[in-house]
């Protein structure tokens, strides 16, 4: 099965670079009407911001269009799950629009064959410093840059007081947007043996299923690991991949986390959480609100803090970007209009509207991201805390087409370690020897 998935992802590919290759000589150039009237057309693509967000792009590219009556927007919503395959078929058609909204995971793989205008030429260093330079190079590859910034989202650790306190584990103020004694992956295995001891629960539930999320793999990064190198290959297996490694199979061993880690998604720790049953969950900010729907009671006793991290520091973060395929007919007009959606202002604007972050240096000054109310409720607090996250936030997992592979991989050996079925030496050499001959 393994061979029959492996060629078949080769041959999609494959047929994708004919498919890219036939770009510019198929892409079309003006309509007769667009070049009797003096004005250019610029189609733009968003993923599922319709029906919310109607009323907030009518009035963003009517005020774009008064300032540049040259240029007129057709603006398309594509649902989340469709965008992928629109996307490839619109460019194999010689039909792809003038820009489009992608992630950097999705975008990068088709940045390899060349999709996208290279923004190098087009966006001045002066420009692109009003990102934040970790989101930038997130659109980067090979050195070239493909896309261009716009909304984050990001994770913070969700915390049931009462359990805590039970534990004797401190809780930060208010007003504090970091907490020490559940900053990092070091001193969380200290909290959880303290909640499990005084309490009899878990501090925390994190999946091992290699289909679901990617907490795990990203905390590799945040401990100091490189997952793979310039080629490709598997750079996991040093001093620091074997203590990652070691780390959660000493966890599982010593009973600390739930045995349904191995078999149960996040979806789990949501239940566990909202039933009392874990002291931390590792979410978005917009999790508190169905605590507060589904949970009243877990909701009333529920802090917001940081991340947990590794000895790097580093903060994960999801990054929404803008690219602007190869084969337009119109690229400035096309970058023109890429910068105006992810300017400063109107950053703020789709922020706040969106309950999302900003992702140039300016827009994440701005008090609602940095000042909180005299009364501060969990979201207010998650909102501050998790913009303050962003000067070391990163996309922490490599632009790589197969980095699912890579994670499940990676979670197989893991749970043959926790189950005493491979020593972790071995559980960490076997992933990269399969890594390396996938």
């Amino acid at each position: 099965m393994r061979r029959i998935s492996k060629w078949k992802r080769l041959g999609i590919f494959a047929l994708l670079g004919l498919l890219l290759s036939w770009m510019v000589s198929c892409s079309a150039g003006p309509t007769n009407s667009e070049a009797e009237s003096g004005t250019q057309e610029v189609e733009f693509w968003t993923m599922q911001l319709q029906p919310e967000f109607t009323d907030y792009f009518n009035q963003l590219i009517a005020t774009f269009e008064s300032e540049n009556p040259e240029t007129k927007v057709r603006w398309v919503d594509v649902p989340w799950a469709d965008m992928q395959s629109k996307i490839l078929t619109a460019v194999s058609a010689g039909t792809a629009p003038d820009v489009v909204n992608l992630n950097p995971d999705f975008a990068a793989q088709l940045a390899g064959l060349n999709a996208w205008l290279d923004l190098g030429d087009k966006i001045s260093p002066e420009q692109q410093q009003q990102y934040l330079p970790k989101i930038w190079e997130a659109g980067t590859l090979d050195g070239k840059s493909f896309g261009i910034p716009w909304y984050l989202t990001t994770s913070v650790t969700i915390y049931n007081q009462q359990l805590l306190e039970q534990a004797g584990i401190p809780l930060p103020a208010a007003e504090d947007t970091e907490w020490e004694q559940v900053s990092t992956y070091e001193n969380l295995a200290e909290v959880a043996r303290a909640v499990k001891d005084e309490t009899g629960k878990y501090a925390f539930f994190v999946t091992f299923v290699p289909e679901d999320s990617a907490e795990v793999l990203q905390s590799f990064a945040q401990m100091g690991v490189q997952l793979v190198d310039e080629e490709g290959q598997a750079a996991f297996n040093t001093p620091e991949g074997l203590a990652a490694f070691q780390y959660w199979v000493d966890l599982y061993k010593d009973g600390l986390l739930p045995r349904e880690v191995l078999t149960q998604g996040h979806r789990r720790a949501i239940e566990l959480y909202q039933s009392g049953e874990v002291a931390l969950l590792s979410s978005s900010p917009h999790f508190l609100e169905t605590v507060a729907t589904n949970a009243p009671a877990i909701a009333k006793v529920s802090g917001v803090a940081p991340q947990i991290t590794g000895s790097t520091g580093a903060k994960s973060v999801a990054v929404m970007n803008l690219v602007i395929p190869q084969s337009t007919d119109q690229p400035d007009a096309a970058v023109k209009f890429a910068l105006f959606v992810t300017n400063n202002e109107n950053q703020l604007a789709f922020a706040k509207a969106a309950n999302v972050l900003p992702s140039t240096v300016e827009a994440l000054k701005d008090g609602y991201f940095t000042d909180l109310p005299a009364e501060v409720t969990p979201p207010d607090r998650a909102r501050v805390v998790s913009a303050s996250q962003m000067e070391d936030a990163q996309v922490l997992l490599p632009q790589i087409k197969d980095v699912k592979k890579l994670q499940g991989i990676v979670y197989d050996n893991l749970q043959a370690a926790m189950l005493d079925q491979k020593t972790v030496e071995q559980a960490i050499a076997d992933a990269e020897s399969e890594w390396n001959d996938r």
